[in-house]
């Protein structure tokens, strides 16, 4: 009879978590996502980025299931390329509170995602991507980003550092927008109540499991209501220190193979039940 395996649900952030700093998947990473599915666990991609951001990626892992997006926004199925679920930025509540927080700091730069299986990445002038190669379309003035429903809207200052900007934002924002910081120049503004944990929530649902058989891997604040929610949140060496400051376990850094060193741990076992 085979062991019992660790966790069920391997929930993983992307950026600066599971993907190297050239937005690849390293082999050893490959390799042992592989092996413990055949475990019979289910690694599920919980990120930031919008479906059609993520959809490549899904390509390279060979993913046909369930992804949680848009920082909780969104609930896409790789094998349908269709959201299940999504929440909408109300584009008049966006607009107040870039406003507000315009106000205490002075001019922020904008961008948006569009909702969708085939939304755009909608930047202003003066917004510098934080990741060159996600595809982005340059608009003329701000009243263009709000032309289609959108899932957050992303916001950079030219001096404040992140964590300034995302406090001030806290601080003023209210219940007009969740805010998150999830990556070096990402502080983001999503639908009020949104959050990673939210959509993991639903996936894990919709796969009969529970926060009981999740691991979760992150490196950003965005994380933190994903840890809280699973049972078991793993930070990586790069995190930042909010995240390790609630995390179970620090593993080593996103170029070092940290996933691949937790999961190669727990499900050895399982693993070598599999190659006798």
């Amino acid at each position: 009879m085979a062991p019992p395996i660790a966790y069920s649900l391997i929930a993983t952030d992307l950026d600066g978590t599971l993907l190297r700093g050239d937005d690849t998947l390293s082999d050893r990473t490959l390799h042992a996502l592989a092996r413990v599915a055949a475990a019979g666990a289910q690694h599920l991609v919980v990120t930031g980025r919008p479906a059609p951001r993520v959809r490549p990626l899904l390509d390279d892992l060979g993913s046909r299931g369930l992804a949680v997006c848009g920082q909780g926004a969104q609930l896409y199925d790789a094998g349908a390329d269709r959201l299940l679920w999504s929440v909408t930025l109300d584009r008049e509540l966006a607009e107040t509170a870039l406003g507000k927080i315009e106000a205490e700091v002075g001019q922020v730069y904008a961008a948006v995602d569009q909702d969708g299986v085939d939304g755009l990445t909608l930047i202003e002038p003066g917004y510098l991507m934080p990741h060159p190669t996600l595809p982005a379309v340059r608009v003329r003035r701000r009243d263009d980003l709000w032309c289609e429903p959108i899932s957050k809207v992303l916001l950079r200052h030219p001096s404040l550092s992140d964590d300034e900007l995302a406090a001030t934002a806290r601080s003023v924002v209210g219940s007009l927008a969740t805010v998150t910081m999830s990556g070096p120049g990402t502080v983001e503004l999503q639908p009020c109540g949104i959050t990673k944990a939210t959509g993991l929530a639903l996936a894990a649902e919709h796969l009969g499991l529970g926060p009981r058989e999740t691991i979760a891997f992150g490196d950003m604040p965005n994380d933190i209501p994903m840890f809280d929610w699973a049972a078991r949140g793993v930070a990586m060496a790069n995190a930042h220190p909010e995240l390790k400051a609630v995390a179970d376990e620090i593993t080593l850094s996103n170029e070092d193979d940290g996933i691949a060193v937790v999961l190669e741990r727990l499900f050895a076992g399982s693993l070598a039940h599999i190659v006798q």
